[in-house]
């Protein structure tokens, strides 16, 4: 195993790290205390917004709608149906059953969705205009009868007027003019205004993500979803300049976003290098970009294709791009990642907008353990059962046996008290 690092990421500081998580509690305690009152003063803290309310109203929703250009109504309309009809087509992929597996024994399980879920819509140093859709959509098209969204206020004290059209044209049912740590608090926990949701959802940067974290239990969660990451496979068929785009187009989001190169070609990884330093001069987000290509850009070179399927197996990027002679060959062989891009024409940044499948994806290596949002997110597949009497009996005598063993008396008791009754069934009056 051969990898040669020509750029490696720095190290995060654990005290860093730890500091942090000891903010996010003193914060989520204070909304969980204060209510509204410590959401407006956060919001006035770190969004330097003086608001007095909460909530958008339908007013704000229609005076969104006319400040956006027709075209971008367009374009984001296209993205809702194409998000919507993939939602839809999970959905349809879904079944619940019922079966006899012994005689007298019938299993099932039914799907049905969660009561109410809560948005977290990234709002930072861009507003996100395809992630209402992303997380709302799946949300609706599940039969959530409650879905509100969160999203952080620009300078102005108001949320983009593109992502409330974005919100109110995916069926958000309440929409909240808040974000960061004081977001995730409200959510799970409830205020005068906003009642907890059932479960959270979205992306966010480490402060949302730890808050999230810490409330994880309180409600359910979707996933890590931190600062963005990309991991590109590449051979010498690989073009350095559209890497190099790719790359930073996933490290403009935030400064702790991560870019890495896998590639078998020496010549392309130093010809990459030089393209991310090229385009870093003339790109319009460079204050961003820059500072996490030098924190946590990485540039690796490998003996192998093999070796570089091991790595982003190890690795398990949000995104995965294959930039390869045959890159369908490699999908068989990749078991942990997000969402994967194949061949040069995948731009990764078609899915972060609006071809379809869903941008809210597992990052830090939790795609080793589940996939993005999907319109499963917000469901429950729970069980139940039903036995006839003479099934009861067999299942009644292995459970009191097995309880005797384990010297759990009540659980046999409990399988027993049906077998020693002559009818479990009250007379008729």
């Amino acid at each position: 195993m051969r990898r040669e690092y020509l750029k490696s990421a720095k190290q995060k500081n654990p005290e860093d790290i730890r500091q942090m998580s000891q903010v996010v509690s003193e914060l989520i305690q204070k909304v969980r205390d204060e209510g509204d009152a410590a959401v407006l003063e956060l919001t006035e803290r770190f969004d330097k917004v003086k608001r007095s309310t909460l909530a958008i109203t339908e007013e704000e929703f229609a005076a969104a709608k006319k400040a956006i250009p027709q075209t971008l109504r367009e374009d984001m309309d296209f993205g809702i149906n194409q998000i919507r009809n993939f939602a839809k087509a999970q959905l349809e992929s879904l079944s619940e059953f019922e079966s006899e597996f012994s005689p007298g024994i019938h299993m099932g399980h039914r799907v049905i969705p969660i009561s109410s879920s809560g948005s977290y819509i990234p709002g930072g140093i861009y507003p996100i205009l395809s992630a209402a859709q992303m997380l709302v959509i799946p949300a609706k098209i599940a039969g959530v009868p409650r879905v509100i969204g969160c999203s952080p206020p620009r300078n102005d004290g108001n949320i983009h007027p593109a992502v409330l059209y974005a919100a109110k044209e995916s069926g958000v049912d309440e929409c909240y003019c808040i974000g960061g740590v004081q977001a995730i608090a409200a959510m799970a926990y409830g205020t005068e205004t906003i009642k907890p949701v059932d479960k959270i959802v979205g992306p966010g940067n480490a402060w949302v993500t730890e808050a999230k974290r810490q409330v994880n239990g309180v409600v359910g969660l979707d996933l890590p979803a931190g600062p963005s990451e990309i991991l590109v496979i590449a051979d010498d068929t690989g073009l350095a300049d559209i890497i190099a785009a790719d790359l930073l187009g996933q490290l403009e989001h935030d400064p702790d976003a991560r870019a890495v190169l896998v590639t078998t070609s020496r010549e392309l990884a130093q010809e990459t290098i030089k393209e991310v330093e090229k385009q870093l001069l003339v790109l319009d987000t460079a204050k961003t970009a820059k500072v996490s290509w030098l924190g946590q850009g990485e540039i690796i070179v490998v003996e192998d294709l093999n070796e570089a399927v091991d790595f982003a197996n190890e690795w398990a990027p949000e995104h995965l791009e294959i930039h390869t002679k045959y890159p369908h060959t490699l999908l068989h062989k990749l078991v942990n990642y997000g969402s994967c891009f194949l061949g040069v024409e995948t731009a990764e940044v078609f899915a972060d907008k609006v071809s379809g499948t869903n941008h809210t994806l597992p990052t830090a290596g939790a795609a080793r353990y589940t996939g993005g949002v999907w319109v499963g997110t917000f469901l429950k597949w729970i069980t139940h059962q039903w036995v006839t009497p003479e099934a009861m009996k067999l299942l009644a005598g292995i459970t009191y046996r097995q309880s005797t063993e384990e010297g759990m008396t009540a659980h046999g008791e409990s399988a027993a008290i049906r077998l020693r009754k002559d009818s479990l069934y009250p007379p008729e009056k």
